[in-house]
């Protein structure tokens, strides 16, 4: 299977997309729209949209690109059906079709947004890619044009619903690249009160792995996505649930590999995946811990600052948070976080932390910013923090 324009789809940007473009391997990721259909008029023809070089991806192939949020982004290279796959399923699951409106709102660089573009165009929907609006006009967008299936990070969703007036017509609201902390699925249920909120765990070489609908736990990431096995492991052997280990998948809509001559972090064992996400399994539901590649050991605690970062978002003032290690002669690192929000709640948000993670774990230092620094993917930038705080005396 291969991508092919849907007969009844309609795609649409945030203005008139201007003169078509014409197929080519390397494409760029704007004007979204033209892009888009230019990707579709190779027919299955390999392609990658939004990075130099020469492209992998041979017939019924595609690259995409990795968020980046720790350094460069990754080329990722797939076989089209591995999407094409997941594409009936969330026909399915999400009512998308003909008629139908589903809107993305990053660079189809992103590949959350080329997924739910790609999506919606292949399955015969309205699809406004709003790449390029301010966040508060996105939202606006999204009501006036009645759209009813909405792909977002929790990122993007928390710029565009400030003080955004309710979307009654959308119905189902993917949420990916992030955990979904209290608030933010709060305003959601303000802010889109006829919607279904699914949060989804996957990753760019994964694809879809979890799926959280209504009734599962929201401090999980849900179920086992439909196709998809998961396992947890321990020096290459599965646990049982409740124990910590490496998150293990084996399903259709893998990638097939790194292109570019990177090699990657994922690794693979007799068709199993793992992309070194930690986590456990409870009553059916997936917990994640955090990814192994940011796990500290401070004070000989193994901690994972995204546990960190989500209890932050927990607290008062704070709509944004990133936590990141400081060497510490003493107790090998101690933990910095980046926080957004109310600043003036800043002896409050660490007094909270200390009561609840204890002198040792609890961020020693806190840092409000204004200026939040974002990859094009709507994700934090944690390279240029990283860069910042080795350059502190």
């Amino acid at each position: 299977m291969v991508f092919a324009l849907h007969p009844k789809a309609r795609v649409f940007g945030p203005q008139d997309a201007g003169q078509a473009m014409d197929f080519a391997p390397n494409l760029p990721d704007r004007p979204g729209p033209v892009v888009l259909l230019a990707a579709l008029a190779g027919q299955g023809a390999g392609f990658r949209i939004g990075s130099q070089g020469a492209v992998e991806a041979g017939p019924g192939q595609f690259e995409t690109l990795t968020g980046g949020s720790l350094g460069a982004p990754r080329h990722i290279l797939r076989e089209q059906a591995s999407w094409q796959a997941s594409f009936a399923l969330n026909a399915r699951l999400f009512q998308i079709g003909p008629g139908r409106g589903v809107a993305v709102l990053g660079r189809l660089s992103h590949s959350l947004a080329l997924y739910g573009a790609m999506e919606g165009a292949v399955l015969g929907a309205d699809v406004h890619i709003l790449d390029g609006l301010r966040p508060d006009r996105q939202w606006q967008q999204i009501i006036a044009r009645r759209v009813s299936v909405l792909y977002a990070t929790p990122a993007q969703l928390r710029l565009c619903l400030e003080g955004g007036a309710p979307s009654p017509d959308l119905r189902h609201v993917l949420v990916g690249g992030a955990k979904l902390d209290t608030d933010l699925r709060a305003s959601l249920g303000a802010s889109a009160p006829g919607a279904a909120v699914h949060e989804f765990y996957g990753a760019a070489e994964t694809s879809f792995l979890t799926l959280a609908q209504a009734g599962d736990d929201p401090d999980s990431v849900g179920r086992p996505y439909p196709g998809v096995s998961l396992q947890i492991r321990v020096n290459g052997k599965p646990v049982a649930d409740g124990e910590t280990g490496e998150v293990w998948a084996q399903s259709p809509y893998l990638f097939v590999g790194y292109a570019g001559g990177d090699p990657g972090g994922a690794i693979w064992h007799d068709g199993w995946l793992s992309v070194g996400e930690q986590g456990y399994f409870k009553d059916g539901c997936l917990y994640l811990r955090g990814r192994t590649g940011r796990m500290v050991t401070v004070a000989d605690k193994n901690v994972f600052p995204e546990e960190i970062e989500a209890f932050l978002l927990t607290l008062p003032g704070v709509v944004r948070a990133a936590v990141l290690p400081r060497a510490d002669a003493l107790r090998g690192a101690h933990l910095v976080a980046f926080l957004a929000g109310d600043s003036s709640r800043g002896d409050e948000v660490q007094r909270l932390a200390r009561d609840r993670l204890g002198p040792l774990i609890a961020p020693r230092t806190c840092v409000w910013r204004t200026d939040w620094p974002l990859l094009p993917s709507g994700k934090t930038d944690f390279a240029t923090l990283l860069r910042e705080v080795a350059e502190w005396p």
